[in-house]
Formats: structure tokens, C-alpha cells, sequence
């Protein structure tokens, strides 16, 4: 029960992870400038916006006219939730506490273990990814002048929570000692195996 209650938080942590790392991806805050005291500009992945209180968004056209560490952030944000929604399936298939591949407890806990591993890999690709746009735009910010550029926003904080508990949750899928079940072959011999401490009542 042990295992299977720490594959089901590293399913849940993954699942939380997956989720927050699809909102970082659609959220405008990526990067702001601050335009005078009240207009405020913001750019994200897919759309850029402006405005005082209220805001303008405009998607982004043409994706050749993005800058270059937008267009890398998209693309390897996209590969991240695809490997995460593969990861979702085989992880699924392997835990304990579904009925997939009853009777095959090696194959289960294999598949279980690769679920983890494409976890872990999907949230050090979020991770690199976000650490590596928040490099370029602080560049940027200390090589131009700071009243006409741009910093990081809201969005690479939440990505960077999304990553870690992908890879946290991939982390407890991944445990081989987890994931291992006992056979029923150990455990009828072990209810068969004598005991050493009985003691003779012969007169």
C-alpha cells in the first residue's frame, strides 16, 4: 500500500505540474516594460498586450518576426506538454492501483518507471527552457537602455513551479523500489519457509 500511495502522489504531483506548465504557456506576462506611470506593456508566446487599466491584446502574426528567444521558449514549451501528455498514459498504465497488465508486475513496474522518466525529462526541459529565456532577457535589459526594455514577468516564475513538480512528481513514478510489487510466488514461500526458533516438548 506504501508504493502505491507514492506512485499515486507522484501521479498527482506530475498531473499539478503538467497543468501549471500549460498555463505558464498560454499566459501574456512572459515579459513587461513599464511605459510612463500607468501604461504598462506585455508580451507573451502567443500574444502581446498594452494598455492602462484596461488592456489590448493582439496575437503574434508571423512567427519569423518573433524574437529568437520566443520562438525557442514556444517550440520547446510545446515538446514539454507533448512529452508530459505521453507520460500521463504510460503512467497510468503502470501504476499499481489500475487494472492495466494484470499479472505482468516486472512489466508493470517498468512502464511505471519510464512514465516517471519522461516526466523528469519533460520538467528539466520546462526548467532549461525558462532559465534560458529569463538569461536572454536580462542581456537585453543590462545592453540597452532599461527605460526601453523589457523584463520577466509573472510567467516565468509559474513555469518554473511547473517544472519542478513534473520533475518531483516523475521523480516518485520513477522509483524502482516503488514501483516493485512482490510476486505471489515470494510470498507463498515465505508462508512455507520453517521456523528456526521452534522449540521440542519431548519428555
Amino acid at each position: 500500500m506504501a508504493s502505491s500511495g507514492i506512485q499515486l502522489l507522484g501521479f498527482l504531483l506530475s498531473l499539478v505540474g503538467v497543468a501549471t506548465t500549460v498555463a505558464a504557456t498560454l499566459m501574456v506576462e512572459w515579459k513587461k516594460q513599464a511605459q510612463g506611470k500607468t501604461h504598462r506593456v506585455y508580451e507573451g508566446l502567443w500574444k502581446s498586450c498594452s494598455g492602462n487599466e484596461r488592456t489590448t491584446c493582439e496575437s503574434h502574426e508571423s512567427l519569423l518576426k518573433l524574437p529568437t528567444e520566443v520562438q525557442a521558449t514556444r517550440a520547446v514549451m510545446l515538446l514539454s506538454i507533448f512529452l508530459s501528455a505521453v507520460a500521463l498514459l504510460v503512467a497510468t498504465v503502470g501504476m499499481k492501483c489500475t487494472r492495466f497488465m494484470d499479472g505482468k508486475n516486472e512489466s508493470k513496474s517498468t512502464t511505471a518507471m519510464i512514465g516517471g522518466i519522461m516526466f523528469m525529462i519533460s520538467g528539466l526541459l520546462t526548467l532549461i527552457i525558462t532559465s534560458w529565456y529569463v538569461k536572454m532577457i536580462v542581456q537585453k535589459f543590462h545592453s540597452s537602455n532599461h527605460l526601453q526594455s523589457f523584463e520577466f514577468g509573472k510567467a516565468v516564475f509559474v513555469s518554473w513551479v511547473g517544472g519542478l513538480l513534473t520533475m518531483a512528481g516523475g521523480t516518485f513514478l520513477s522509483c524502482r523500489r516503488c514501483s516493485r510489487s512482490e510476486s505471489p510466488e515470494s510470498r507463498n514461500s515465505n508462508l512455507h519457509l520453517p521456523t528456526t526458533n521452534s522449540k521440542s516438548n519431548y519428555v
